[in-house]
């Protein structure tokens, strides 16, 4: 008799299957019961609960470049499971054994209490007498992504997918299977639907994340890779149903293999998969929840302080002290909260290829940096600088003290990108000078805020100590998450920002760590709308930091239309504000002003589209923040003839409200609210204009 092992834990249910041969597998995960018949007898090998391939192992099938059929995940067994409860919430965990090699998996699922979020990983143990190669491992596996409903995959299931570039991030984009080319033809093809990142920037094109929706049953699955490195997702067919498989690095994908010696353990990439009823937004409302919840308690994501940064539209990584001290006293003055002085504080003149000992120029403070630092402090501000500590340029003058073994080396020779050499935070030396760096600016200059960027890709990976590549690419990739746990046990108040070139490393290994995260190094600030608009999707809006930028030569509607891109997220205030006319500040306070009167709702609020997600082709955008029966609502017209936009808010159908443009005062504004229908009419008379609305119900 085969044994069954049904979990229904926070509106989730997991249904497991132990056969008398002592396969494993894994037959649903979703918001409802599993329906019974809709898996055939003849269907049930499929369910597998990982897929596992060693070196020198076999394939079964016709599986073309999937990971699909493989040994010895085919050949695995069960041995034990335990159901257990931790401060999280209930943790499932199944072992399996290879009989032939000896080597154990532990199948991770950790529940969190309330949520319909699984955090999914893999343990690999060698027991045996044998050296084992590793070429993939699943840390997530699940087929029937397809089984509910009476409908064609074809015709049902739409896959979004974050695509994702510099100055282009969170370019979601919606697809049914054949428009990916996976068209339902027969029971397993060669084809599969991918997304793989190899290399250092984990978001360099796309964001680790994707959401599959059913739209026949009304039910979503949704996922994200938690890895500040290389990783890949596929979605394949097989027993004429579809797989879902996510992992880590693999050889194939991504130049990861490691050699697992007896005694020795792997632990997966982990992973978060979780289901909703209901659409892309239900999805989104239930991974911000889990967000929150995983992500390191800090005062940060509480306060929503408002940062000042010197850098975009305004001193372009120039700065000195002549030039900081009417920008600190107009920041001082908007009621700014952080003042970060960005890059170049450390070099006379050109500065990106020098970069590595972090000492500030003379030149540039003949004073000293502490003296502007600490007019920054007496301005009621606390105090920021900027910095790249996991680089080194080739130019630096810490090259000095410095050998191979503290970078990454590929045949020989360092890894060099922009000018650029990648430090290698397994090296303690590195960690050391890393450590060095940190403190000085802390304890000695009292910086309270640091822009931590990184601006190249260090490609596949290193060498050194490595069995691959992506190996020692993996292994960096983690002790420099270890590092960053380390400072913030040291300075658990310092503020540190994730920047990579503004997003290219929106992670949710990063992110569990990090309150803040840079979105975009987009200039443009009409270009900027749809990503802000669409950054609450892939991080929670209390940590989606979004560049406002009042230009010189603007006018009051290019002001509005800045303020307006971040005053429902993390305001990232830059530009020359002493610059700027009396009126065209004033305007920038009164956003500022309006901001602190609300950002106590943001980090307890869910984001929703009223005009679906934005992308850079829309005429007109919209992001809503709902908290209780309150909306924030931003709108933002782009382009297009006509000065009016139907918005559908059918959550509010029926409701009597009260609906006022909270900002800015006095301008030319116009709406309408129809019960009835669930809509909002919104004017706005010229093209590369916004508005915010504050919605609340009668009373």
């Amino acid at each position: 008799m085969s044994q069954l092992i049904h979990v229904q834990e926070n509106g989730l249910h997991l249904v497991l299957e132990v056969t008398p041969e002592q396969d494993v597998r894994l037959f649903h995960f979703g918001t409802g019961e599993l329906r019974e018949g809709a898996i055939s007898n003849g269907q049930k090998p499929g369910f597998r609960l990982m897929e596992l391939q060693l070196t020198g192992e076999d394939r079964a099938e016709y599986h073309g470049r999937t990971h699909r059929a493989t040994f010895p995940g085919l050949r695995m067994r069960y041995e034990a499971h335990a159901d257990i409860r931790n401060k999280a919430g209930r943790k499932l965990e199944i072992v399996l054994r290879d009989p032939d090699t000896s080597l154990r998996a532990v199948q991770h699922f950790q529940f969190y209490d309330g949520l319909q979020t699984v955090k999914a990983w893999v343990t690999l143990s060698n027991e045996g007498t044998e050296e084992l190669g590793v070429e993939y491992v699943s840390s997530f596996a699940l087929t029937g992504l397809d089984k509910e409903g009476a409908l064609d995959r074809d015709d049902k299931m739409a896959l979004y997918i974050p695509h994702s570039g510099w100055q282009s991030e969170l370019q979601w984009r919606t697809y049914s299977l054949p428009e990916l080319g996976m068209s339902h033809l027969t029971d397993r093809s060669s084809k599969r639907v991918s997304c793989s990142n190899t290399g250092s920037w984990s978001a360099a094109e796309h964001i680790p994340m994707a959401v599959l929706e059913n739209r026949e049953a009304g039910s979503s699955l949704f996922w994200q890779i938690e890895h500040n490195g290389s990783w890949h997702w596929e979605i394949i067919d097989q027993n004429d149903f579809l797989t879902l498989l996510l992992s880590g690095p693999t050889e194939h994908d991504n130049h990861w293999w490691i050699s697992l010696a007896p005694g020795e353990e792997f632990v997966s990439v982990p992973v978060a998969v979780g289901a909703a009823l209901g659409g892309f937004e239900e999805a989104i409302g239930q991974l911000t929840a889990y967000r929150r919840r995983i992500r390191r308690p800090n005062a940060d994501n509480r306060d929503l302080r408002i940062i000042f940064n010197d850098y975009m539209n305004c001193l372009w990584g120039s700065p000195t002290t002549a030039k900081l001290l009417p920008l600190i006293d107009a920041a001082a003055e908007a009621g700014c909260e952080y003042f970060c002085i960005d890059a170049g504080w450390y070099a006379a003149g050109e500065w990106w290829d020098g970069v590595g000992e972090w000492m500030p120029s003379p030149e540039r403070f003949p004073e000293g940096i502490k003296y502007v630092l600490d007019y920054i402090r007496g301005k009621g501000m606390v105090p920021g600088l900027w910095l790249e500590l996991e680089v080194m340029g080739i130019n630096s003058p810490k090259l000095a003290g410095t050998d191979d073994s503290w970078f990454f080396m590929r045949h020989g020779r360092r890894v060099k990108d922009r000018s650029r050499y990648q430090l290698d935070y397994r090296n303690p030396r590195v960690v050391a000078h890393a450590n060095e760096v940190i403190r000085r600016l802390v304890e000695d200059y009292g910086v309270g805020y640091i822009k931590m960027d990184y601006n190249i890709n260090a490609g596949i990976g290193t060498e050194t100590d490595a069995d691959s590549f992506g190996d020692g690419l993996l292994q960096h990739n983690r002790a420099y998450l270890a590092w960053l746990d380390g400072i913030f046990a040291r300075y658990p108040d310092l503020v540190i920002e994730n920047c990579s070139s503004g997003g290219m490393r929106m992670d949710y290994a990063m992110l569990s760590r990090h309150s803040i995260q840079s979105t975009s190094d987009q200039e443009n600030y009409v270009n900027y709308a749809a990503i802000a608009a669409a950054s609450p999707s892939a991080l929670t809006p209390e940590q989606s930091a979004i560049w406002s930028y009042p230009l010189r030569e603007g006018d009051d509607e290019e002001v509005v239309f800045n303020m307006v891109n971040a005053l429902l997220l993390r305001v990232h205030q830059s530009g020359h504000l002493a610059e700027l006319s009396p009126r065209r500040r004033e305007l920038v306070k009164e956003a500022l002003d309006y901001y602190k009167t609300i950002r106590k709702d943001i980090p307890e609020a869910l984001p929703f589209w009223p005009l679906g997600l934005p992308k850079q082709q829309d005429e007109w955008i919209s992001l809503g923040l709902r908290r209780g029966g309150s909306v924030y609502l931003a709108v933002w017209r782009i382009g297009g003839a006509s000065p009016t936009r139907t918005l559908p808010l059918p959550a509010l159908r029926g409701e009597q409200l009260d609906i006022r443009c909270a900002y800015p005062q006095g301008f030319d504004c116009s709406w309408s609210w129809d019960a009835e229908r669930g809509e909002l009419q919104v004017t706005l008379a010229s093209v590369k204009s916004a508005r915010l609305f504050e919605i609340h119900p009668k009373r």
